[in-house]
Parts: structure tokens; C-alpha cells; sequence
């Protein structure tokens, strides 16, 4: 089994970063092997509205300048999938946003290529904003027909300097509790 996640933030070692390796550390312990992928930082643009993902069914955004279709490709490899961003006034990173925008149609375009994976979302914030961008990854999910885990909290780190969310006790306890149902459900659906 394999998880692969997405960090939409630039910072390569920010919070966001941080808060994904510690639910990655508990996939790990189960045995599930796993990947981050930086996205944020990288020149990606949004969903053009062509259409061509649905004439050409081939997997693939026609926007072929930038990292989106190597992550198509992870995430159609992966049994699980982490999106990952800070909080930008109130919403995802453009980074992000363009990630689901594009993965969504050539999954839709192509029968529905993330149907039951297991997806979880994972915010960092400073203050405020926090469960509006959690919802939006969550509605790519929904829609993509993903199977989403619990945790023990909304999946949501406070920091604004980068090692911040350190010192988020619940925010981390929250995205290792988010590891731990995560690899349990990997592993009731491979069963």
C-alpha cells in the first residue's frame, strides 16, 4: 500500500511540512510506505475549462508545462491521498487549488480514477481560515467519490512561523490520531 502526499505550500520545511510527517510517521509504523511531493512553489496554473480531458481520456491535463500530470500520475498509483496546504486569506494555496481543479476533471474525464482511495486533508493556519480550506479539500474528495477518515479534531495545525505547529499539542495529536484511522482503513479495504 502507498500513500502519497501533497504539500501546497512553499515552504518545503514549513508547518504544513511538519504537520504532514507526523501523519505520515503513523502510515509508516503500519507498514504503509509513503511519499511527499512538494507542490507549492512550483509555477502551476488552474483548470482552463477546455474540455480536452474528456475527448482524449488518457489520464492527462493538456497543460503539459508543469508538475500536475506527474501528480495525476501518483495519485492514480496511490491507495491513499494527502492534500496538504497553509492557509492563505482564508482559502488553499494556488498551488493546491490548481491541483484539484486539473486532477479533478481528468479523474471525472476518465471514469472516476479516484473512486475509494482513502483521502485526507491537512491544514496549517495562523488563525482563522482554517476549516474553509479543510472543507475545500474535502469537497474534492466527496466528489471524486474518495473515502475520507476521522480524527480527533478537523485536521488543522496553528503556526505561522515555520516549527510553530510544534507546539500545537492537539494539532499534532490530531494528524496522529488522522495517521493511525488512516492506516486502519487502508487496511480494512485491502483486506
Amino acid at each position: 500500500m502507498k500513500v502519497v502526499a501533497f504539500n501546497g505550500s512553499p515552504r518545503k520545511e514549513g508547518n504544513t511540512s511538519r504537520l504532514v510527517g507526523h501523519v505520515l510517521e503513523e502510515l509508516e509504523k503500519e507498514g504503509i510506505e509513503t511519499e511527499i511531493v512538494q507542490l507549492g512553489g512550483n509555477a502551476v496554473r488552474g483548470c482552463t475549462a477546455c474540455m480536452k480531458c474528456f475527448d482524449k481520456k488518457d489520464k492527462r491535463c493538456v497543460i503539459e508545462n508543469d508538475i500536475i500530470n506527474e501528480c495525476i500520475e501518483k495519485m492514480i498509483e496511490a491507495d491513499g491521498i494527502i492534500i496538504a496546504t497553509p492557509t492563505y486569506f482564508a482559502d488553499l494555496s494556488a498551488e493546491t487549488k490548481a491541483l484539484i481543479e486539473r486532477a479533478g476533471f481528468v479523474g471525472k474525464a476518465n471514469g472516476e480514477l479516484f473512486k475509494r482511495k482513502v483521502g485526507a486533508a491537512v491544514v496549517a493556519v495562523r488563525r482563522a481560515g482554517g476549516i474553509h480550506a479543510f472543507d475545500s479539500i474535502n469537497h474534492f474528495f466527496t466528489i471524486s467519490e474518495m473515502i475520507i477518515p476521522g480524527s480527533s479534531y478537523w485536521n488543522v495545525g496553528l503556526g505561522l512561523m515555520p516549527g510553530d505547529v510544534d507546539s500545537d499539542g492537539e494539532g499534532v495529536q490530531t494528524m496522529e490520531t488522522l495517521g493511525q484511522n488512516m492506516a486502519w482503513l487502508l487496511n480494512k479495504i485491502t483486506d
